[in-house]
This record gives C-alpha cells, structure tokens and sequence, in this order.
C-alpha cells in the first residue's frame, strides 16, 4: 500500500477507537504533529499533566509508538480533560534512520526529533567570480 492509504487507515482506525471509547474513562489521543525540519523529522506530541515518569517511546520499523498516562484530579466535580493511560502509534511520514530519535519535553509539548535517511538540504549554486554563467 502506498503511504497517503495507510496514513489515512491510521487516522480511522484511530477515530473508530475513539467513538467505540466515548464516555469509558481510561484512553486518550494527545494530538500529534509531524514536523519536516529539513535533515530532521519532528514529532510534536500535546502532553500537558502528563507524568513524564510515564511517558515511552518504541520504535519499530516505520512507526513509533508513544504512550504515558495523566492522573485525574481527585475529587472532580466536573470534567472535560481527559485522564488515564494514553498510547498512540504514529506511522513516519517519511523513512528516518532507525533509532536516531531524541526527546524533549517543553511546556508540555513532547518534541521527538528523528534523522531523516534522504535529508533535504536546500542547495543555492551561485557561480564563482571567475566564471561565465
């Protein structure tokens, strides 16, 4: 199957999963970003509240696997944020050398950068002074 099929089949298994979970407490999808930085591929992944003791990462083939959990809040009165364990494995939009990638957490934004196999590297030929165009 090409890539744009199986991103797109990613993104209904991932909303099937989510109607079929409405109103059980427990699963959650942070919201995820691919970023291309040119030699580098970036996951931006939203963790806010999330214990970073928990958080992991897993890198198998072309997907990485995120997961951690947030607690709730004890004596909720009401609700809207979602809590409890999270996993979400996200296929790379592109290839990445395997087991390059690096974290960091920043108000509360999970930021994993991959190394691109292919990197795009912009390239300006300017010719020298003692050349004919």
């Amino acid at each position: 199957m090409n890539e744009p099929v199986l991103s797109r089949l990613q993104q209904l298994m991932t909303i099937r999963e989510g109607v079929e979970n409405l109103g059980q407490p427990g699963r959650w999808h942070p919201a995820a970003d691919w970023v291309d930085s040119g030699t580098h591929l970036l996951l931006l992944l939203d963790v806010p509240g999330v214990n970073l003791d928990s958080l992991a990462l897993e890198e198998q083939g072309n997907t990485v696997t995120v997961s951690g959990e947030r607690a709730a809040p004890e004596y909720v009165l009401s609700a809207e944020r979602p809590s409890g364990t999270f996993s979400r494995a996200l296929h790379f939009p592109q290839d990445v050398l395997p087991q390059t990638g690096q974290a960091t957490v920043k108000n509360g934004v999970l930021t994993v950068q991959f190394e691109k196999k292919h990197p795009t590297i912009d390239v300006i030929c300017q010719p020298d002074a003692g050349e004919e165009v």
